[in-house]
């Protein structure tokens, strides 16, 4: 289940309206609209909030890391020197620095997602067998992404990456804490 769809039945299993989530989550009824309907994504801030307000974890309204890893290719966080000024493009649009770099982030990008695709098939199956192993190069890859960039030198998207990297910790030591590991 996607994002959008996780937060439309949370809103209807607490009986609620588009704008009756909406001012509980301080937010207009066309953001909430957006968001069921696929046409925007909450900001980290609204995500925590929505979190909050449903108890639920983000890991579990966004299925796992692929949305997080997704935004490392759709966000502009990439910078482009134009005329003395810098703007912040795409992955896709950015073309300020070597081919090979370039060609990493997109590797370790589709890589990311990939695990997250699979590791949301395994929960989705309920097969426990490579659940610690992806998890793993979940955590690994996520690792080699924050030094790559970190060593490159993309600040917006290390940002990113490193977040992404903190939150995956997070739900981990959660997850062993409560003793699944």
């Amino acid at each position: 289940m996607e994002f959008h769809e996780k937060l439309q039945e949370l809103r209807k299993n607490r009986g609620l309206t588009q704008e009756e989530l909406a001012e509980a989550l301080y937010v207009s009824r066309t953001a909430i609209s957006k968001w069921e309907s696929v046409r925007g994504y909450p900001s980290i801030d609204s995500l925590k909030e929505i979190s909050d307000y449903f108890s639920v974890t983000i890991d579990d309204l966004l299925s796992g890391e692929k949305l997080l890893s997704i935004m490392l290719v759709v966000l502009p966080l990439y910078p482009n020197p134009v005329d003395g000024y810098i703007f912040s493009v795409t992955l896709l649009a950015y073309t300020e620095t070597t081919s090979f770099n370039r060609l990493m982030y997109w590797m370790m990008f589709i890589a990311l997602i990939a695990v997250g695709i699979v590791k949301i098939l395994l929960a989705q199956f309920k097969i426990e067998k490579g659940h610690k192993i992806m998890t793993g190069s979940s955590m690994g890859l996520s690792i080699l992404t924050v030094l790559f960039l970190a060593m490159t030198r993309e600040a917006y998207a290390i940002t990113v990456a490193f977040l992404l990297l903190i939150i995956k910790g997070i739900l981990l030591l959660k997850y062993i804490k409560a003793g699944n590991c």
